[in-house]
């Protein structure tokens, strides 16, 4: 009696079952992988924090009008018991505008910066780099938009009064990607550097 032909692992013959799909399922799991959610957030906000410092500095006069009149405290209630809080020199205004643009400026660079490391990343399974850089980054927009507007711009020159020079819907709206950002950076899961595998 002839003897069945085994299949081999060489060859056209049939494979085992679950092997020839290992390939697509393994790529599509590793795209729903936390790191790449982590990089693509951090380059969407890298690329936010590029196109605000890019506009304030090709548009300079639009931004710096409303920096003036924060600190001014001019479209405010004009309390008396606050108003001794204005900021009314024009050099001082314009330093304040020139900080923000700076300050914007380098926190996009650092996220760029956390970007690159992310995409390097994902090819060797280290993400600590990027980690570090994107949290640096976030936690600067955290302190520009929190409490560069929010605290100081919102309470302290009052701007929650002002009907025509608000920025705190837009602030808590940075604040809250920020945030998210931060935490999506964060979640477990992440392998650290020196766990790629072989």
């Amino acid at each position: 009696m002839a003897q069945a032909h085994r299949p081999t692992g060489t060859g056209s013959g049939p494979r085992s079952p679950g092997t020839a799909p290992a390939a697509p399922r393994n790529w599509f799991l590793r795209l729903g992988a936390p790191p790449v959610a982590a990089t693509a957030l951090t380059a969407a906000v890298a690329l936010y924090m590029s196109l605000v410092a890019f506009g304030n500095i090709t548009d300079f006069g639009t931004n710096q009008q409303f920096v003036q009149h924060v600190l001014s405290m001019d479209t405010t209630f004009k309390d008396p018991d606050l108003m001794w809080r204005a900021v009314e020199s024009p050099a001082v205004q314009n330093a304040a505008y020139v900080t923000v643009i700076a300050w914007e400026t380098l926190t996009a660079s650092v996220l760029l910066a956390a970007t690159w490391f992310w995409i390097t990343g994902l090819r060797r399974d280290a993400y600590d780099l990027a980690r570090a850089a994107s949290t640096v980054g976030l936690v600067m927009m955290l302190l520009l938009f929190g409490m560069g507007f929010l605290a100081i711009g919102g309470e302290w020159f009052a701007m929650w009064q002002s009907s025509d020079w608000n920025g705190l819907d837009a602030a808590a709206r940075n604040v809250a990607l920020a945030v998210f950002t931060l935490l999506v950076v964060h979640l477990p899961g992440m392998r650290r550097a020196g766990a790629a595998r072989p």
